[in-house]
Parts: structure tokens; C-alpha cells; sequence
């Protein structure tokens, strides 16, 4: 969905001086949309799309690819996870962008479009403009404004009301997160972390034109798009022959077996603790401050970033930023009488969970049922051995 920038030396390889005229290109220009295959990392998991442009005659030969960001940005870090980085459009050859994907062992798929000279030339010149050094950086949406809803968006701009997108094939619709789920792979900490991180704002279902906010859905909706009454994708052709790789994630290390891990140690510390009559501080500890620091993380990006995928998390309904502070209360040998009661808000928490999930106000990572079982189970327990040592 996003790629890094590439050398300055690279993106500067060919400089165009203005297409402002249609004899700048020659007749046998062709413009193509490119489809890139996901990859291992979290940013390749959703595939990439570019435009291609070739012009034999002057013999170019060029990729122009929305989505990328540099590392070498002041403040990269802090402006990424603030939703404040700004990202660019960037030109690079087609050989250096056909042979990255080789080696990154993702496909490359490229559809020809069937364009007269003026419709091209206006695709080039409106692509160029966007390269301006004024023109070139924009504020990323992973949902709405990335590498793949750019594609449509040079379209519609540049070809005018003779494009017509063509949804009569859509059988099925999908919510923002069905979407997510289709590229990653349940059991992987990316699955989880992303459906930790976003909010009910993505479980609304996507309209037909939203699908493509992913490279795939792009390329399917180009064989249903027109222009002027003509299918506007004139070939077809596999440029990067390699099979959809698979990233599993080895079950020592998933999520499923340090989760899964953690709420049977959770119930035996608890049946112990139970029978002996004791209460093990350090579990109490860990608990309350890995949900606290989750909910502390959740808010910041509900309220203090311009992410707009991650408001309205009812995960900190669970994740509560509060247990942060309550956690080196119970470190304590005696705690204050207040904790038993704010034990009871923390239950009703968890049921107020479930039921957003059943009515599928939020849909929660299915491996979010792990932790709250281990929550539920402890904070039951906290309140029967709090009321006996009172």
C-alpha cells in the first residue's frame, strides 16, 4: 500500500519538461496500470498500484507510484504514529521497479489501457504537475487516500464523465475490517494488532467505490470500467511471474500461543492463589499495567492523532487506561477500600465488550476473547479475596 522512497538520484533519472503540448508524446505512448502482489512486511500486506508510461519513440519507460514516505523526514517516527506524515508521489524506471518486486518474490501485473494520444497526454501532464515540488506531498489515509485510490482518482480527473466504473459484479459487500482480514493472516500479530488499534469506524460496510482503497480490488474494477462505452483495459499481461507466497506465522511465536499461554497460567495462578488464600502481586501487576499501557496507546491514537481509522475504539473498554495507575496500588500488601468497587466497573467493562460484539457495534480481534477470559477470571477473583481480607 506504501513504499519507501527511493534515492533522490533515481526519482530525478528523467526529468520531464512539461507536457503542455500533445506532440511531446508520440502516438505509440502507452499508459498501463501496474498491480503488486502483498508481501512479508506489514506494509506490503495489502499489494501496491502504480501507472506505468512508455513512449518508445523518446524512449521512456517510467513508473509514477502514490504512497511514498522517507525514513530521513524530521520526525518521522513521532508525525507516522501522529497520522502527520506527510507522504508523496515519487517517478522511478520501470526496470528498477519491475526488479525490487523480483527480489521482494511479489507478482506484478500490468493492464494496458486503451487511450487516444489526448487522453494520455492529460494523464502524464496531470501526473507530472502532482511531482512539483509544491504539488507532491499530501496527507496519507490508509482507508481513503493511498497508493490505490489515487489510481481511480487520475482517472476520474483526468478522462472526465466518460469513465464509467461498472459495479453490477459485486456480489457481496464487506466492512473496512473484513477487507483488512482478507490479506493478513488471522494467527499473526499484525492481525491483532491492527484490530487493536482501529475502531468501529471500520466496521461499517465499504460502498463500491471504497473497495478500492486495496490494489486488487483496483485491478478487478478496471475489467468492468469504461470509456466512452468501451472496456478501457485493452490487455493484459503477467510482468512478474511469481506464486502468492505464504507468511505464516510459526505457532511458538503467534499470538494464539502466548495468549492461550497466558490465560492458563492466569488460571492456575488464580486456582492457587484461591486455595492458599494469597494473592500473587507480580500477575496483578503485569495485568493491570499491559491493559493500562494498551489503553493509554488506545486513546492517544483515538483523541491526539489525525488517524481517522483508529476513533471510536471500544477496545479501551477492556484496555483500560486507568488500570496504569491502579497496578502499583496492588503491589501493595493492603490496598485502598475503592479498588473493589472499580473492580465491579471493570467487570461490567468486559460485559459491555461482549455486548458491542454481539450487536457488532465493534468487531474485536477473535483472539481478544483470551485476555478478557484471563481478566474476568482475576478481577472474580480480586473481589472474593478483598472482601475476605477487609
Amino acid at each position: 500500500m506504501f513504499q519507501r522512497s527511493v534515492p533522490i538520484f533515481l526519482v530525478l533519472f528523467f526529468g520531464f519538461v512539461g507536457f503542455s503540448q500533445k506532440n511531446q508524446i508520440s502516438p505509440v505512448s502507452k499508459i498501463s496500470l501496474l498491480t503488486v502482489g502483498t508481501g512479508e512486511e506489514l506494509a506490503a500486506k495489502f499489494g501496491h498500484s502504480a501507472i506505468r508510461f512508455q513512449d518508445a519513440t523518446l524512449g521512456i519507460d517510467e513508473v509514477y507510484g502514490y504512497g511514498t514516505y522517507d525514513f530521513e523526514d524530521p520526525n518521522f517516527y513521532l508525525n507516522f504514529i501522529r497520522g502527520k506524515l506527510a507522504y508523496t508521489i515519487s517517478r522511478m524506471p520501470f526496470n528498477y521497479f519491475k526488479r525490487s518486486y523480483e527480489i521482494e518474490k511479489r507478482w506484478v501485473r500490468e493492464q494496458e489501457l486503451d487511450l487516444n494520444l489526448d487522453q494520455r497526454t492529460a494523464i502524464v501532464v496531470f501526473l507530472e504537475n502532482n511531482l512539483l515540488p509544491e504539488n507532491r506531498k499530501y496527507q496519507y489515509d490508509f482507508l481513503f487516500d493511498n497508493c490505490a485510490t489515487k489510481i481511480p482518482l487520475v482517472f476520474e480527473k483526468t478522462l472526465g464523465p466518460s469513465l464509467k466504473f461498472d459495479y453490477s459484479q459485486l456480489k457481496e459487500s464487506y466492512t473496512f475490517r473484513e477487507l483488512i482480514h482478507q490479506n493478513l493472516e488471522l494467527n499473526s500479530w499484525s492481525n491483532f494488532g491492527i484490530d487493536l488499534a482501529l475502531g468501529a469506524v471500520i466496521d461499517r460496510n465499504a460502498t463500491p467505490y471504497e473497495l478500492m482503497f486495496l490494489p486488487l480490488y483496483v485491478y478487478e474494477q478496471m475489467k468492468h470500467t469504461t470509456l466512452e462505452g468501451t472496456p478501457i483495459v485493452k490487455k493484459e499481461s503477467v510482468l512478474v511471474d511469481i506464486p502468492p507466497q505464504s507468511y505464516s506465522t510459526p505457532f511458538l511465536v503467534s499470538p494464539i500461543f502466548w495468549l492461550s499461554t497466558l490465560l492458563l497460567l492466569v488460571g492456575y495462578v488464580t486456582i492457587k492463589d484461591y486455595r492458599n488464600r494469597k494473592r500473587t502481586k507480580w500477575l496483578d501487576l503485569f495485568l493491570f499495567l499491559s491493559t493500562g499501557l494498551a489503553g493509554t496507546l488506545i486513546v492517544f491514537l483515538w483523541f491526539f492523532t489525525d488517524h481517522d481509522a483508529t476513533k471510536t475504539n471500544f477496545n479501551l473498554l477492556w484496555a483500560f487506561a486507568p488500570n496504569l495507575f491502579v497496578a502499583f496500588l496492588l503491589i501493595k500488601n493492603s490496598v485502598p477500600n475503592w479498588i473493589r468497587p472499580y473492580i465491579y466497573v471493570l467487570l461490567g467493562l468486559l460485559v459491555l465488550t461482549f455486548i458491542l460484539w454481539l450487536i457488532k457495534f465493534q468487531v474485536f480481534s477473535i483472539l481478544v476473547i483470551f485476555i478478557l477470559l484471563s481478566l474476568a477470571l482475576r478481577y472474580l477473583f480480586l473481589l472474593d479475596h478483598l472482601k475476605k481480607t477487609e
